[in-house]
């Protein structure tokens, strides 16, 4: 062993090796059986994976694996990218954690970056897209309770998160079942669909919550329309606009937002705005970090004593995204994303009808394949010919790679499906 290794991989190998002294297990094996014993099963796991670098990873027996999955849409910089390696070992060097009783300079600047590329208002920070949906969820109940609206309307097949609220919230029974009675006050209604939306609306509701693409649900986006009547609706009616962009927000579509990039070229869409968004994964590149802006008119509802969390934007986690900011920035990765992602979404659609697809959507670097058949079992097919993916509801296989994914990578990737599907 490297007189360099980490305090951790000693320690994994110390332990892997002692497992394997005491049995015939293989590495792969002496970790699963860890699992088995010390780990909730709340999750069906394939690989044993032990490292990775850009967009591959290796598993414990040494075998690669082109990654286009993306931690589910998290790793937007790849594995091991040197900007977010480097800003966790200076700024932690300097602070890891303060509490929020106090100011630190990173926070402020991150909550500005944030801002200026969304719209006058506020950010509070916290740490994952289950806790930022809760702060959406939080701020429509305080804003609407003078008047006694606390309803909020969701869409059908949407995802918000594996919190009590955030499930009850979410439009799939699936993530429900076991835990009733769930929190009251939600109502869903089919995506896309202006007119269910009005037909649920009363004088308890709060506000609408959707996702600008559904994630979890399938790779669906929502419409130009549907996005400008739900913003007319809503101004109308008094009640807030919620946006989830945990999944598809922070430049997965190619722009900052991906109702930003649903509404371009839409004359009618300038000054669209909701009034507040969620956000999380890509924001920290696999360091834990959510946040969620509020629009000026409700960006001060949460006063001390109204929300908080012990985490949220430590000095840690705004030095790694205000790195992957920059990077983004320096190397022009919103162009690439719009460049690989229009490739990548044409050479899928050339495949229709054969090799197992039936559908492509999507955009950016957030696209969906549907394919005859069951996505799980197609995703472990996939596995074993070195490709990652990741499944979700409707037989959907999802590509979510990082930024800077390249022209090459995408054509492995292509060439495993073809001899694959």
């Amino acid at each position: 062993m490297s007189g360099h290794a980490s305090p951790a991989t000693l320690a994994l190998s110390r332990t892997t090796e002692t497992i394997m002294t005491q049995s015939t297990l293989s590495a792969s094996e002496a970790i699963k059986t860890s699992y088995e014993q010390y780990v909730v099963p709340s999750y069906a796991r394939s690989l044993v994976l032990t490292r990775g670098q850009g967009c591959r990873v290796w598993d414990a027996e040494g075998r690669e694996y082109l990654d286009l999955g993306g931690g589910i849409a998290v790793n937007c910089l790849g594995h091991s990218h040197p900007a977010i390696t480097r800003a966790l070992l200076e700024q932690s060097q300097r602070m890891v954690h303060c509490s929020n009783l106090f100011y630190n300079e990173l926070q402020g600047s991150l909550a500005r970056e944030l801002v200026d590329r969304t719209g006058p208002g506020k950010v509070f920070f916290c740490n994952s897209g289950a806790e930022a949906n809760e702060g959406l969820i939080k701020l429509a109940r305080k804003a609407g309770h003078a008047q006694g609206r606390f309803e909020i309307i969701t869409a059908f097949n949407s995802f918000h998160g594996r919190t009590m609220a955030g499930i009850s919230a979410t439009g799939q029974d699936k993530v429900k079942q076991g835990f009733d009675p769930l929190l009251p006050g939600f109502i869903h209604v089919p995506f896309n669909d202006i007119e269910a939306v009005k037909s649920a609306m009363t004088e308890r509701t709060a506000a609408v919550m959707i996702e600008g693409i559904q994630g979890e649900g399938g790779i669906t986006p929502a419409t130009p329309e549907y996005l400008l009547q739900l913003r007319a609706l809503t101004k109308e009616a008094g009640v807030l606009l919620l946006m989830d962009a945990v999944q598809c927000g922070f430049f997965r579509t190619g722009c900052f937002q991906s109702y930003q990039r649903i509404l371009e070229n839409k004359p009618e869409a300038a000054g669209f705005k909701p009034d507040a968004i969620s956000m999380a994964k890509s924001l920290g590149g696999g360091f834990p970090i959510g946040a969620f802006w509020i629009g000026t008119e409700w960006a001060d509802v949460f006063q001390p004593g109204s929300h908080g969390t012990t985490y949220g934007g430590t000095p840690l986690a705004c030095a790694v995204s205000l790195a992957i900011l920059e990077v983004i920035r320096s190397e022009g990765l919103e162009d690439n994303i719009r460049r690989q992602g229009d490739y990548l979404k044409t050479e899928l659609e050339k495949m229709l009808g054969q090799h197992g697809l039936e559908s492509v959507r999507g955009m950016g670097l957030m696209l969906g394949m549907q394919v005859f058949g069951d996505a799980m079992a197609a995703a472990a097919k996939l596995r074993e010919n070195g490709l990652i993916l990741v499944p979700a509801t409707g037989n959907i296989l999802r590509f979510l790679p990082p930024y800077n994914v390249s022209r090459e990578e995408l054509d492995q990737a292509l060439e495993i499906i073809r001899k694959t599907l």
